[in-house]
């Protein structure tokens, strides 16, 4: 059945924020879809969001396990299914190109190989459920700085072998769709760049779908003539019923609207029929899941902890401010089972020796938690959080509209406030609790919003934020966090009622935070950590990020741990040697501070299972089975690409070319502090004879050590650009030996030129030349 002009260019814009149009007539339902990637995020983004919050894609990239990836794709899939999700967005298969970018733990790795077998294994994992894959941002978003306006100038060579390749592999093992970025591209924007859309469909022969990210399209006629086949969201604003009107003028042909409508529809038939969960594990996938990421980088045998010790110190911020994931508007709310790394240490540990904890440094330094009661009962049986009222214009006498209790310090609206649909109006939020004070002194209150915003204790105002609408880019607002402060003097046990509130223009998000810091100091919080370092026979030091430390529209600024918490580290270190230091970051970070720790753990952000996977792998009956998926620089200057600011025209300049991460370290013949694929267990491994064997690279490994243990045995082109070709991960018993067999990518191998063996290198890590050989063409 052939559509109507009027109905194909219907289907090119979404129906609704989260669904595609339907054609019921041709079997084609309309989708819901969700973002993602490490859950099924229902669109709320706040504390309500709950769903099975899987590691980070960074640290199933440190896995180097690509079963353990499908498995990690199958369970989002299953939540899906669960949650009446037929299409996620995801996988992120942009690259981790500057240890600065602001999304980097949604990311894989800064090779694009290991990105692209990761992201196809998701792929197939997801898929497997019945649940549609959308691989994004398509292309070369692999920063947020002016990321609604940026224009990355990249050369062929570059573009094909490097930041398509992943998605070009996405596209192999069958994804849903493709979702285009918001930046430009060598001059266009993402959703009309005609170059890299064609060799997706021409070059590729896609047959999926190619959608916009959501508000991301700037034309009519330029976007469908590019490729694109969907706007999203829905309603329309430059598809949609505009390409009907774009065909009548001549400046669209109907062909092409004909296309991107049948596109639509077989996205819909393929994706709506029956679905079909994966026989998992959920609990157990999600603890190895986080444990097999670990990366272990030094352990002088504090590791596993030795049944002989007494007294633990647990010290830092993330024991019980742990970050799990990352801040997007992919983000979806812990389950309240999940139990902190501190509260699985006790709970594994707490019967065998005394666990004691300080926290060293403020847990929260950006925007602390507000503990209160609800300033009225709705008779919801809330005992905990804010009374939040909603009212029609700016006037906060009249009677609300409605209330509700939200046990959150952020509150995100998308879809109207409070599902009221008043976003095109005026209107007002006011949240208010009661707050009892810890300690005498001074409390500093904060408050931030979208819009102005006023808070105050007892009646008093004490913040006024007179901040107006952002006028672009009101996401990055939102993940921004930016909050004014005010101070107000109390007594220890006083109870002060305390209101939020928020005046709003028509916009097409709201948004509004709050917290408090009760009075401490730095150095007495910093003394205590030092007494109980000193009197333990042994200490955990859990450093890193904050939940907003690492967002959506905003890169960092160095690779530094906070300088407070390096201090802390020093200090750890120097009253107890015997400190194990996690680090809990999802992206390169200055591991120079602990070049000479007794041990050093990178956590990533490993999901809800960060403290079951962690107490198992602190006692031994897990190892921590990752490797570097990026390269830590022993100085910043060293990496290949670092500062993400656009030049004043605008652009961003990838001047490492096909020179990207560890690629540029050996091109320089600069060492890296810990190379891409570096990490140990808890066991030892010698590699024995490697040979090529029908086309395949075979290695003998052999588990040297008394414990079993896995080991990833890589392989990469000897000549430049250095790249790895493929690698292999084993799982051997003590004494064990087996053979490694690595596939040589022929992604990678068809674009080294001649015809003459290709010599490769063998080892454990991009530094490692363990073995050399050459690989007949």
């Amino acid at each position: 059945m052939t559509l109507s002009l009027a109905d194909a260019a219907r289907l090119t814009a979404g129906a609704t924020m989260w669904t595609t149009g339907a054609v019921p007539e041709r079997n084609a339902r309309s989708l819901m879809l969700a973002d993602g990637p490490m859950g099924v995020a229902s669109g709320r983004v706040d504390e309500r969001d709950v769903s099975v919050l899987t590691p980070a894609p960074v640290a199933q990239g440190a896995s180097w396990d690509l079963d353990l990836v499908a498995q990690m794709g199958a369970l989002v899939g299953n939540d899906a299914i669960t949650m009446g999700v037929d299409a996620l967005l995801a996988p992120n298969v942009n690259m981790a190109r500057s240890p600065l970018a602001g999304r980097a733990f949604e990311y894989y790795s800064e090779d694009p190989l290991l990105t692209g077998l990761c992201g196809a294994a998701w792929v197939r994992g997801i898929q497997s459920t019945g649940t549609a894959a959308v691989a994004k941002h398509f292309v070369c978003n692999d920063s947020e700085t002016q990321r609604d306006t940026m224009n990355c100038v990249v050369d062929d060579a570059t573009l094909r072998q490097v930041y398509l390749l992943p998605f070009e592999m996405a596209c192999t093992a069958g994804c849903g769709g493709i979702m285009t970025a918001y930046n430009h591209v060598n001059g266009d924007w993402c959703a009309e760049a005609s170059g890299p859309l064609t060799i997706v469909r021409d070059e590729w022969a896609y047959g999926g779908v190619l959608m916009s990210d959501f508000f991301a399209t700037h034309s009519t006629a330029a976007t469908l003539n590019a490729g694109l086949d969907l706007e999203m969201p829905g309603p329309a604003r430059f598809l949609g019923a505009k390409a009907e009107d774009a065909v009548a003028q001549g400046l669209v042909s109907a062909d092409r609207v004909q296309d991107a409508a049948e596109r639509v529809i077989r996205f819909n038939q393929r994706f709506g029929g029956a679905k079909t969960p994966a026989t998992l594990d959920s609990e157990e996938l999600l603890t190895a899941g986080a444990a097999a990421g670990f990366v272990l980088l030094r352990n002088d045998g504090l590791l596993p902890l030795a049944p002989t010790i007494r007294t633990l110190a647990v010290i830092g911020p993330n024991a019980t401010a742990p970050c799990y994931q990352g801040g997007t508007f992919a983000r979806i709310a812990v389950t309240p089972d999940a139990l902190t790394p501190l509260e699985a240490i006790t709970a594994t540990l707490g019967q065998h020796m005394a666990i004691v904890h300080e926290p060293g440094v403020d847990p929260q330094p950006r925007l602390p938690a507000m503990p209160v009661t609800p300033a009225l009962d709705l008779g919801d049986g809330c005992t905990t959080g804010l009374t939040v009222e909603y009212f029609a214009g700016h006037d906060l006498t009249a009677p609300p509209l409605s209330r509700e209790t939200r046990a959150t310090n952020s509150l995100v609206w998308f879809h109207g406030v409070h599902d009221q649909g008043r976003f095109n109006e005026t209107g007002a939020v006011r949240a208010s609790g009661w707050y009892v004070a810890s300690g005498d002194g001074a409390h500093r209150f904060y408050a931030g919003a979208t819009g102005p915003v006023v808070l105050k204790v007892d009646g008093v105002e004490i913040i006024r934020r007179d901040v107006q609408p952002a006028a672009s880019d009101i996401m990055g607002v939102l993940k921004a966090g930016d909050a004014d402060e005010g101070v107000v003097t109390l007594r220890a046990g006083q109870r002060v009622l305390v209101e939020v509130e928020l005046r709003y223009a028509p916009a097409r998000v709201q948004g509004l935070w709050y917290g408090v810091r009760a009075p401490d100091t730095p150095d007495a919080m910093l003394a205590r950590a030092i007494a109980a370092a000193a009197q333990a026979d042994a200490v955990v030091l859990m450093l890193g990020e904050t939940a907003d430390a690492s967002v959506e529209s905003k890169d960092r600024s160095d690779t530094r741990l906070d300088p407070a918490q390096l201090h802390l580290a020093q200090a750890v270190r120097a009253a107890n040697p015997r400190t194990a230091i996690v680090v809990n970051v999802g992206h390169a970070f200055d591991a120079s501070f602990a070049t000479d720790a007794a041990a050093l753990l990178v956590a990533w952000y490993p999901g809800q299972n960060f403290g079951k996977a962690l107490a198992d792998v602190l006692i031994g009956t897990r190892e921590p089975g990752g490797r570097l998926p990026m390269t830590l620089a022993a100085q910043e200057a060293d990496y290949p690409a670092y500062g993400l600011t656009p030049d004043d025209g605008g652009d961003l300049r990838y001047d490492d070319g096909l020179l990207v991460g560890y690629r540029g370290f050996k091109a320089q013949g600069k060492a890296a502090l810990f190379p891409l694929g570096a990490g140990m267990g808890y066991t030892s491994f010698a590699l024995g004879e490697a040979r090529v064997a029908d086309g395949r690279i075979v290695v003998e490994v052999t588990n040297t050590g008394t414990r079993a243990g896995s080991e990833v045995i890589q392989a990469y082109l000897a000549q430049s650009p250095y790249a790895l070709v493929g690698f292999a991960k084993l799982h051997l018993a003590p004494g064990e030996s087996a053979t490694a067999t690595i596939e040589p990518s022929p992604y990678i191998l068809r674009s080294v030129p001649g015809s003459d063996a290709v010599p490769l290198v063998i080892g454990r890590n991009a530094q490692d030349a363990a073995v050399t050989l050459r690989l007949p063409r």
